[in-house]
This record gives C-alpha cells, structure tokens and sequence, in this order.
C-alpha cells in the first residue's frame, strides 16, 4: 500500500501533504497531552512491531503492495485515532526516508491512507461495534478488517485521481488482496490485544463500557 513516486502527481502530492500535516499536527497535540511516561514503553513496542509487520510486502498486480497495517491496534489500545495516525507517521517516515519503502512526495498520501483513515476507522468501528455486539474479540476483529481494507480502497481511488491505473481493476486488485490480508490483520489484532491486556492492563487506554477481557 506504500506509494512510490511518480505514481501521484507533484501537485496532488502536496494537497496530501497539507491534509497528513494537519492531522500529525493534531497526532502531536495528543502525544503532548496523553502520552505519558508509562505509556511511551508500549508506543515504542508498537512502532517496532507496525514496522516489521509493514515490512512482509505483497506484490499488488498494478505496482503497489499489499501488506498488514497496525492501525486499528494502536487506535484501540492507546484509546485514540491519534495514536495510530502518531505512530504511523513515525513509521512511514522512517520507511520512506531510510529504506526508500514509499515516496517521499507521496508521504502525505500514505499517511493518510494507513495513519489517517486506518485509525480512524479503525477506533470507531471498534467502538460502534462494541455497541451494538458487546462482544469484544469480534468488534476488534472486524474493525482490524475494515482498517486494512477500507484504506486499500482509498489508495486505488487515489491512483484512479493520479491517473496511474484504472479504477475498477485498481479497486478489484487493492480490495481483493486486502480483504485477504485483513483476514490476517484482525487475528493478529485480537491476540496482541489480549496479549497486551493481560500484560499490562494499567497502561492500555479503554473507554466506557468497552471490556478489557472479551
């Protein structure tokens, strides 16, 4: 899911920039006012194992890849979409700048897309699910699943705005292989959050209503 340059116009490239600035400037805000020292051990966990899972690409038929995310597992267990779209941004950066995993004029869209929207849906279908299933595995499971699919889809209509492939076959190819990964992503999101639960229960942030334990 990592876009390379040259595959989104240098003017796009900048309107995403603009929109991943404002929300990494909102993401450092809430650093600023939640990430306290007990917490900073787990972000730090977290950013390790989001960069090595990110590192397993798949190869997506139109020039891009498919790969787990982590976003809905730090939105969950840090109790904000800021805390993914934080971390995320470290770990992209990290990618792009360093290994060459990404763009650099391209940065602004992949935050977004795996920082941004993967946070964010990712806490709030957790949430809504929560509510309406009160079934803690299952709400986490299919929220890990949307939070990897639902920004693939992003990218490929981005691609499709870029002019780089066509929509229908870059849906198809992005949504397909997603849907498979999310499969992944929603397990693995389960366990670590149990793993982490278990662990350390007085660093994970929950809301109301939503259980430690499933």
């Amino acid at each position: 899911m990592h876009i390379p340059d040259a595959f989104i116009p240098i003017n796009q490239g900048v309107v995403y920039w603009i929109i991943a600035l404002v929300f990494v400037a909102l993401a450092l805000r809430w650093a600023k006012t939640e990430l306290t020292e007990e917490k900073i051990p787990l972000v730090a966990v977290l950013a390790a194992g989001i960069f090595a899972i990110m590192a397993f690409n798949l190869p997506v038929t139109m020039g891009t890849s498919g790969h787990l995310l982590g976003g809905a597992l730090a939105a969950i267990l840090l109790g904000s979409p800021f805390a993914a779209v934080f971390i995320l941004s470290m770990v992209l950066i990290v990618q792009g700048v360093i290994f060459g995993d990404g763009g650099i004029t391209t940065m602004g869209a992949n935050i977004i897309n795996m920082g941004v929207i993967g946070g964010f849906v990712g806490y709030y279908s957790f949430h809504g699910l929560m509510g309406v299933t009160r079934n803690f595995n299952l709400s986490a499971f299919i929220a890990a699943w949307l939070a990897c699919f639902i920004p693939a889809l992003a990218c490929a209509l981005e691609m499709f705005v870029a002019g780089t492939f066509p929509l229908v076959p870059g849906m198809i190819a992005m949504g397909t292989y997603h849907a498979a990964i999310g499969l992944i992503e929603g397990a693995i999101t389960v366990v670590a959050l149990h793993l982490v639960m278990n662990a350390r229960p007085d660093i994970v942030v929950t809301q109301q209503g939503v259980p430690v334990h499933g």
